[in-house]
């Protein structure tokens, strides 16, 4: 059982996975160690955080067994061809375009690779994260990462080569649902609504909408068609959205953002 963690780069997502890993609701003690890069963040976060933080990430890999890679892409390799990891060490990276055989290969091929991709909701405990087993992974490994994502949201498991889409779908998709948020309040306000009650309007539609995809597993389409009465309100909205190319639009939201991905792979 993994207890000892290093989160090397002390963002967002990490101090998002700390929380959920000191909220755990499988009463697993860990103990967490984090990186930043100046000290005076470093100590921000002992304060905030209450865990061990520093500025070595020499010292935070040797000590752990299981390193979360949360910096920016261009930033891993150095990293991992400066501290190399040993066969008993499990490498986690939460980096877009980052690949697992690059992983492998920095961090010196001895220790098992998984590469994930988490959204910003994690900070909320609502968000998704893809994970996929690298080389040397075991099952039993990628169980106990699916149980610390787990504690930030749901958790699917995908191949490698489906990533870049990850990446453009929900890595990039909180970006696309904050716009149509948006869009949707100023209609709102547009046609008298004020605009914190045009937000909340706009928002909870949007949540309460996604819930019933998620629990009632049933095709969009079908759900849409419950909303959509004979010469109702609804149908003439849905033909202004398809008047306006709403739903090639964004497909080809997700499809840039995914070429994107693939671009910055091979620059890495």
């Amino acid at each position: 059982m993994i207890k000892n963690i290093a989160i090397i780069g002390m963002g967002k997502m990490g101090e998002a996975i700390v929380q959920g890993l000191k909220q755990s609701s499988s009463g697993i003690h860990y103990q967490i160690t984090g990186t930043t890069r100046t000290e005076e963040s470093a100590a921000d976060a002992r304060t905030r955080l209450q865990i061990d933080c520093h500025t070595d990430n020499a010292k935070a890999i040797k000590n752990a067994e299981l390193v979360i890679l949360a910096v920016k892409p261009h930033q891993v390799e150095k990293i991992l061809r400066d501290n190399q990891l040993s066969q008993k060490q499990l490498l986690v990276s939460i980096c877009a375009a980052v690949t697992t055989e690059q992983l492998s290969e920095w961090s010196g091929s001895k220790a098992s690779i998984i590469r994930t991709m988490p959204n910003t909701p994690c900070l909320i405990k609502s968000g998704v994260t893809a994970i996929c087993k690298g080389p040397r992974c075991s099952e039993e490994q990628l169980h106990s990462v699916e149980k610390i994502f787990g504690e930030l949201g749901e958790v699917t498991v995908l191949e490698e080569s489906l990533f870049d889409g990850v990446t453009g779908l929900s890595g990039c998709g909180p970006a696309y649902i904050y716009l149509m948020i948006e869009s949707l309040s100023e209609a709102g306000v547009k046609v008298g609504i004020s605009r914190k009650q045009a937000t909340l309007l706009a928002a909870q539609t949007m949540m309460g909408a996604a819930k019933m995809v998620l629990e009632r597993g049933e095709h969009p389409a079908a759900l849409k068609d419950e909303v959509t009465t004979p010469a109702g309100c609804t149908v003439d909205g849905l033909m202004a959205l398809e008047e306006g190319r709403l739903r090639v639009t964004l497909i080809k939201a997700v499809l840039a953002a995914t070429a994107r991905s693939k671009k910055m792979g091979k620059k890495a």
